[in-house]
C-alpha cells in the first residue's frame, strides 16, 4: 500500500524546524526516522510531521527538544493538553466548543453562519480582540489533542479568512495616516494574522494596503516606495522557522527608508530577539498602541 510522504521541504514548511535542525534530531536522538525516496532523499512519514509539529509547540512554551525528544508518544500528548479553560476565556463562553464540533462534522454553513453571528454581536474590533484570537488557540489546542486533523484546520482558516476579508471590505476605507503595507515573507502561507491586524487599523483610519502572503523582499521594498507606505507591517506564524526570522528582517530593514517602520507581529516573532529599526508587536493590542505612538510622532499627520 502506498504512503504519503513529505519531502524535507515541505516538513520545514508544515513544522517550522529547519533541515540542519531535522537532521541533527535524526542523528542525536534518532527521531525522525525518515525513510528514502527513488532518489535516495529523505522523506517523512504524516505520523511523524504531526509529532514533529507537537514538538515544535512544546518548544514553544519552553520545553527543550531533548527532553521532549525522549518522552513516549502519550506524555507528548499530554503535556500538549492545555488546562481546562475558565468558561469566559472565549468570547460567546461555549464558542470554541461549538466550532470545533461545527469543524469536526464538516458542517461549513454552520460554521460559516456562527462566526458571522458571533461577529455581528461583538462588533469588529472586539471579535479581533478577543474571539478570533481565542478561537485560533482553541483551533490550535484542539489539534494538538488529535479532535481534529490539518484539513479540518484548514476549513477553519479558509472560513475566517472570507469572513474578515468581508468584515474589511464593509468598512470605510481608510485615508489617514499612518500608510500601511502588510504582507508576509516568501513561504510564509498563513494570513490570519494580517487580516486581523488590517481589520483593527483600518477601524483606526490607517489607510491599510495588502498585498496577501509570500511576497519576495525586493517586491516589498518597491510596494513601500510606490505607495508611500509610513509603515511595512509583517506576520510570522508558530509555523514560520524561528531561524529564518531575524535575518529576513535585518535585511528588509536595510532596504527601506529609515523613515518607513519595520514592524512584525504573530506567533513566529516570541522567541526573536529585538533589533534595531524593528519593532516587535507581541499582541493585536501592541499593534493598536504602536499606531497611537506613530501618530503621536508625527502630530503634522
Amino acid at each position: 500500500m502506498n504512503k504519503t510522504l513529505m519531502n524535507i521541504a515541505a516538513v520545514e514548511r508544515e513544522t517550522g524546524l529547519g533541515k540542519d535542525t531535522l537532521r541533527v534530531w535524526e542523528r542525536r536522538y534518532g527521531f525522525p526516522r525518515p525513510e528514502r525516496d527513488q532518489h535516495g532523499e529523505r522523506a517523512y512519514p504524516l505520523d511523524q510531521v504531526e509529532k514533529l509539529r507537537l514538538i515544535k509547540r512544546l518548544m514553544g512554551q519552553g520545553w527543550r527538544p531533548g527532553r521532549l525528544l525522549a518522552k513516549p508518544d502519550e506524555e507528548l500528548a499530554s503535556l500538549a493538553a492545555p488546562a481546562e479553560a475558565a468558561p469566559d476565556e472565549v468570547a460567546g463562553g461555549s464558542l470554541h466548543l461549538t466550532v470545533v464540533d461545527l469543524i469536526r462534522q464538516h458542517d461549513i454553513p454552520a460554521l460559516g453562519n456562527a462566526l458571522r453571528q458571533a461577529l455581528h454581536r461583538q462588533g469588529l474590533q472586539q471579535f479581533v480582540l478577543e474571539t478570533v484570537s481565542a478561537l485560533n488557540r482553541a483551533i490550535g489546542e484542539a489539534w494538538m489533542r488529535g479532535e481534529i486533523q490539518v484539513f479540518e484546520e484548514h476549513l477553519y482558516t479558509e472560513q475566517m479568512q472570507a469572513l474578515l476579508r468581508q468584515a474589511i471590505g464593509a468598512l470605510p476605507p481608510g485615508s489617514g495616516r499612518p500608510r500601511i503595507l502588510l504582507t508576509t515573507v516568501p513561504e510564509e502561507q498563513h494570513i490570519l494574522g494580517i487580516l486581523m491586524s488590517e481589520a483593527l487599523l483600518t477601524l483606526e483610519g490607517a489607510g491599510c494596503v495588502s498585498l496577501g502572503t509570500q511576497t519576495p523582499l525586493a517586491d516589498i521594498g518597491l510596494a513601500a516606495r510606490a505607495q508611500q507606505a509610513d509603515i511595512v507591517a509583517l506576520s510570522f506564524s508558530s509555523a514560520f522557522p524561528t531561524r529564518q526570522v531575524a535575518p529576513l528582517l535585518k535585511q528588509l530593514r536595510g532596504m527601506l527608508a529609515a523613515n518607513i517602520e519595520v514592524w512584525a507581529g504573530g506567533a513566529g516573532i516570541e522567541r526573536v530577539a529585538a533589533q534595531e529599526g524593528v519593532r516587535i508587536m507581541g499582541s493585536l493590542d501592541a499593534a493598536l498602541e504602536g499606531l497611537a505612538q506613530w501618530r503621536a510622532s508625527h502630530p503634522a499627520h
